[in-house]
């Protein structure tokens, strides 16, 4: 499938009635498992890939061509379309946003998302006018590509102190007005203000699994109006978690119970090769 008819499909996933779940694969093996389960497209996690090479989550832990380069696995993983997780586009100017948008569409990707997180310990997020700027310009990059590339603008502030739903709700207005094609606050904390936000805005709104909002589903985040849920770095912490809980049985007690549920040598092989082939 060409990357037209890849960027193609992404759209359309978001304009169809309903929502659609975009999983976060963190290695070529995640994303051909992934694939072969029946996902229809894939998203990269830029913490469960740091997790995955021994680093950190946190802005500049991976740099740009790392994180493209991992992308660039992902995208020949499978035939299935591909957005990336690309943190604030790696670097402050609006330029810098620009470079990384024009990268992204080089290797294959047909979307990707950028956040208006600084990296900054004492000032997390930029200033709500120049967090638009930024999207701003990524948006005149994504108009200068020849195919239908899907930007998706995130507005960080419940993930880093900032429980403010008026000041997120005017960032997400405000990317929207710019022409961002997909809405994004991770950490909202209740259904309720994910429908505030769903209902202000016209753009497609993504909704995180797996950070609060424990016991909610899919047909309530439906419910509430959004259109795609992504899992950022859960499906990589799950697999995580398994291995630190099964480990510190063995070192604690001396059992291997935990490899009970372990996965069969077929099943993952006949996943990855169904997934080859998506």
């Amino acid at each position: 499938m060409s990357q037209q008819a890849k960027a193609d499909l992404f759209a359309q996933l978001h304009q169809r009635d309903g929502l659609f779940v975009l999983p976060n694969p963190w290695d070529v093996g995640s994303a051909k498992m992934l694939a072969g389960l029946g996902f229809e497209a894939l998203a990269t996690t830029s913490a469960g890939y740091a997790f995955s090479q021994g680093k950190l989550d946190s802005i500049g832990s991976v740099q740009r061509d790392e994180a493209l380069a991992h992308a660039g696995q992902i995208v020949e993983a499978t035939s299935l379309p591909v957005s990336a997780d690309l943190e604030n586009g790696y670097g402050d100017s609006p330029e810098d946003v620009q470079k990384t948008i024009f990268a992204a569409a080089e290797i294959g990707l047909v979307g990707c998302t950028i956040e208006d997180t600084t990296g900054v310990k004492d000032k997390p997020i930029y200033d709500k006018d120049f967090a638009i700027e930024r999207i701003q310009a990524a948006v005149e990059t994504v108009n200068k590509l020849d195919f239908n590339f899907t930007l998706t603008a995130r507005a960080e502030n419940y993930l880093h102190g900032r429980p403010d739903l008026d000041d997120t709700l005017a960032r997400l207005k405000g990317y929207e007005e710019v022409g961002a094609d997909v809405l994004y606050a991770p950490g909202l904390p209740d259904t309720d203000s994910i429908k505030t936000i769903c209902d202000a805005l016209t753009k497609p709104v993504n909704v995180v699994a797996g950070i609060a909002l424990r016991g909610v589903t899919t047909k309530d985040l439906e419910q509430c109006g959004v259109k795609r849920v992504s899992v950022g770095s859960s499906l990589a912490r799950t697999a995580i978690g398994s291995m630190i809980d099964a480990s510190n049985a063995i070192l604690k007690n001396g059992r291997f119970d935990a490899f009970e549920t372990a996965a069969a040598f077929g099943d993952i092989e006949a996943l990855i090769v169904r997934g080859s082939r998506a």
